[in-house]
């Protein structure tokens, strides 16, 4: 038995009651465990012998998109513009880390030290965002387009009714130009005020313009996290919550 297999093996954790809470029985248990591995892992243990789960990652994003459109295309007569945005509601990072919560995927991650300690909440919905689309792009490689339908049905689109009754597809940056339009005239305007860290670590501050004036910042892993993290402080200090 070679050296990369061996440490594989003392790192491998049981999946299978992932596999229970996922509802899926992967018959490439490796698929599985890659979907799991974060990048900062690999740093610390190179001879793992399994690769990080940004390829699956990419791969799922598109998966559950597509599926999320498709299902909306076919139920729903609305206007694109509306799709679009009941479409974003479900497939945002928020609502992938909150489904990867839900079903107790952290615990089974392959993270480095640093990344394990780290509890800062941001940085821990990203890393759970992606390992959730990292296990849909797995999930299709696997059992194929159907089975990950069914998955994605049961952990996404049963959400939608909720988020459509309370409408929460209403994100803060589409109610700020809403609000600052009709009260003011005044099409908000983002600009990056700061921008740091490594690349795979990318810490942004967005401001929000009125004008000449900047009305709040905001921070985020992403340019478009902080600016909805800078329009939801705006409505807070304009009093258009």
């Amino acid at each position: 038995m070679g050296k990369r297999t061996e440490n594989k093996l003392a790192m491998e954790k049981d999946l299978s009651a992932l596999e229970k809470k996922l509802g899926v029985e992967f018959k490439n248990k490796e698929l599985l465990q890659q979907a799991l591995v974060h990048r900062s892992f690999l740093n610390e243990h190179p001879s793992f012998g399994i690769g990080n789960n940004e390829r699956l990652e990419f791969l799922g994003d598109a998966v559950l998109e597509l599926v999320v459109t498709e299902h909306l295309f076919k139920n729903y007569s609305e206007p694109e513009g509306e799709l679009t945005n009941w479409r974003a509601s479900l497939v945002r990072s928020e609502q992938l880390a909150i489904v990867a919560n839900d079903l107790g995927v952290e615990k089974y991650l392959y993270l480095s030290k640093g990344e394990t300690n780290d509890k800062t909440p941001k940085a821990r919905q990203t890393i759970l965002a992606n390992a959730c689309e990292a296990i849909i792009g797995a999930t299709y490689l696997d059992r194929g387009l159907d089975v990950t339908r069914k998955f994605i049905e049961e952990n996404f689109l049963n959400r939608l009714e909720n988020i459509l009754e309370h409408q929460l597809y209403r994100d803060s940056k589409s109610l700020l130009q809403e609000m600052s339009q009709e009260k003011l005239g005044i099409t908000p305007v983002y600009k990056v005020v700061s921008e740091s860290g490594p690349d795979h670590k990318k810490h942004f501050v967005m401001g929000v313009w009125f004008e000449k004036e900047m009305i709040a910042e905001g921070e985020g892993s992403s340019k478009q996290a902080a600016q909805l993290s800078a329009a939801e402080n705006a409505l807070k200090v304009k009093n258009w919550e």
